[in-house]
């Protein structure tokens, strides 16, 4: 249940992070207005909490595993909200990082 717990966090955070940093990049680059960056600025804010749900105390831990579900969701939200089509090594590289982001988080350990 703790994993399933800390998963969905993860997930929650990369909608927070990639889709405040998306807005962002809209209002700006896109020239969309500064609402977009606005929404983005609160989004990006929002995610800043997220992580303090997490079941895991240690801050640099969850920040080190999140890294990989970052670097895999930025690449499908690319994909779905700009079209953008990754190829072989961007997928690999995201598998490598999920695979990382695993044993980070979710690796047997010794309590002492």
């Amino acid at each position: 249940m703790l994993i399933l717990r800390s998963a969905a966090l993860f997930v929650v955070a990369a909608l927070f992070e990639i889709g405040g940093a998306w807005l962002v990049w809209q209002g700006v680059r896109e020239h969309r207005g500064w609402l977009w960056a606005a929404g983005g600025v609160l989004a990006l804010g929002a995610y800043g909490f997220v992580a303090t749900f997490q079941p895991d105390a240690h801050f640099g831990r969850i920040l080190a595993a999140y890294g990989g579900i970052f670097v895999a969701g930025s690449l499908l939200w690319g994909a779905v909200a700009d079209g953008y089509r990754p190829d072989r090594w961007d997928v690999t590289g995201a598998l490598v990082c999920l695979a990382g982001m695993a044993v980070i988080m979710w690796a047997p350990r010794n309590s002492g």
